[in-house]
């Protein structure tokens, strides 16, 4: 159903949509279920001359049973939600496959750096790759992320991933992802640029440039 509006390209891009698809069925259900039963009540039950209103307490048993048995079923149904939500949550969030490729994340006022480890596959060595608010991928490939923040909670998303994930201070979060498709951002788009590894920028920039600097000092 997301695919329609955002294009998935990632391995566990299809779990998430699914995520999203069981949520959707059953609170639609119980949405148009609720609304056509009420709709029906208003219609049966609307005033008429002549019929006066009655009051029910609400202590019968054939009566509150209609209060009961619906709120079972609902409560089954959010512990279908939270199974395959932790199922979901478990495969993605809690395991992480063997990775191909590692990068390094790091959000701060106003850019994204990304540090890509070299042939070696390691971060925090000489042959490293280091990139401005342009992110490349090789395809197929696991990678593993390490995502920090240099100043405030940053939100690191990409949505063909399905991935959103806070980036805190202080903190190294782990997580991974492996691309599916090739896909261009919506930034490169705008941009109109095309950054060919290796690089230290997002475009091509002047020498002594904020963008040339910033990339220099990782």
């Amino acid at each position: 159903m997301i695919e329609y509006f955002v294009q998935s390209a990632s391995s566990f891009a299809g779990d998430i949509d699914n995520l999203f698809l069981v949520i959707t069925l059953i609170i639609g259900f119980w949405f148009f279920l609720t609304f056509g039963i009420l709709v029906y009540f208003i219609v049966k039950f609307r005033r008429k001359d002549g019929v006066k209103a009655k009051y029910f307490a609400g202590e019968k048993h054939s009566e509150t049973k209609w209060t009961h048995y619906p709120h079972y079923a609902v409560i089954a149904m959010d512990v279908v939600i939270i199974a395959v939500n932790i199922l979901v949550w478990v495969n993605i969030k809690q395991t992480l496959p063997p990775r191909d490729n590692l990068v390094r994340v790091i959000g701060q006022q106003w850019t994204w750096s990304f540090i890509h480890a070299g042939p070696d596959g390691e971060l925090d060595t000489p042959d490293d790759v280091a990139t401005v608010n342009d992110l490349h991928l090789k395809l197929g490939d696991t990678y593993h992320f390490e995502l920090q923040s240099r100043d405030v909670i940053h939100n690191f998303a990409v949505p063909a991933f399905r991935l959103r994930q806070d980036a805190v201070p202080g903190r190294t979060i782990s997580g991974w992802f492996k691309p599916t498709k090739t896909y261009e951002s919506h930034y490169q788009k705008r941009m109109g640029t095309k950054t060919s590894l290796p690089s230290n920028t997002s475009q091509v920039d002047e020498e002594g440039s904020f963008a040339v600097l910033l990339a220099s000092i990782f």
